[in-house]
């Protein structure tokens, strides 16, 4: 039975450190039938060395990665305002956390789930973390060895927090050819999960053929405009995309329909009298 998955747009870093622009997204995606909005929380000092910070880079906010990587990240008090305005429009939201301190800075908040982005995959002890929460879970599984999804599963089903596996590819934009859907499958039947698809791909096909296989959610990033700084701005939906992969999703809903046989419709019914009327005596 195939129905419509959870659709997640993921913001990420694409709002540029603007609260404007975050609320212009939210909007975008209520209006396109999203249920949830996503963003990515990170302790600057704890996520990268200082010496990778220090590297020169230019960027709106300055001249090094520091500069760049600090004017992406919300504070408390931006935090509360995307809090305060997705409980008005009524949508769901979270974040990805990178760090334990971003996960226990996310537990001020009524946020609807925890997400587990790729590069945290391998991480135990974060892993464990999220699993004590209780709260039901995203895993992300680019970038990761069957080992890897072993320990994740294995440590959320320890902690009884439920959880969904999403199959990744871990490039952006990830080229087509890339995208080896069927592992969905493989993941529903080796850990008996719902697994959804979470997507770094141009367009909406791919995405509707991971519709196709009965995924339980599907994550997209989202953008005003994939030329925006950023680099995650070219593998992300604009507004018109997000309403062709929204409304293209009910649409194979609708045609799928049931596996009843011998299903006449009352116009092919008309039909078959006129076409057949030469063979009725």
């Amino acid at each position: 039975m195939i129905s419509k998955p959870y659709l997640i747009a993921e913001i990420g870093i694409n709002h540029n450190g603007s609260i404007d622009i975050v609320k212009k997204l939210i909007d975008n995606a209520k209006k396109a039938d999203f249920d949830a909005v996503k963003f990515q929380k990170r302790t600057i000092e704890k996520v990268y060395s200082k010496e990778a910070l220090d590297v020169k880079r230019d960027s709106p906010w300055g001249t090094t990665n520091r500069e760049q990587k600090n004017g992406l990240e919300f504070d408390l008090k931006q935090y509360q305002e995307i809090q305060k305005y997705c409980q008005k429009i009524k949508i769901d939201w979270s974040a990805s956390a990178w760090d334990t301190e971003s996960l226990e800075f996310l537990d001020r908040f009524d946020i609807k789930f925890h997400k587990i982005a790729s590069a945290m995959i391998i991480d135990t002890n974060f892993l464990k973390r999220v699993a004590e929460k209780k709260k039901h879970t995203f895993i992300s599984t680019g970038m990761s060895t069957e080992e890897n999804i072993d320990n994740a599963v294995k440590i959320f089903n320890e902690n009884k927090c439920s959880f969904e596996l999403m199959h990744c590819v871990s490039t952006y934009p990830m080229k087509t050819e890339d995208a080896n859907l069927l592992t969905i499958n493989a993941l529903k039947k080796k850990y008996s999960c719902n697994v959804g698809y979470s997507g770094h791909e141009n367009g909406v096909v791919v995405s509707l053929a991971a519709v196709g296989l009965s995924i339980s959610s599907l994550e997209r990033h989202i953008t005003l405009d994939r030329t925006m700084y950023g680099s995650d701005q070219a593998a992300s939906l604009e507004f018109k995309g997000m309403k062709d992969l929204t409304n293209s999703i009910n649409k194979m809903i609708s045609a799928y329909g049931s596996e009843k046989l011998g299903n006449i419709t009352p116009e092919e019914e008309l039909i078959a009298k006129k076409l057949r009327a030469h063979l009725i005596s």
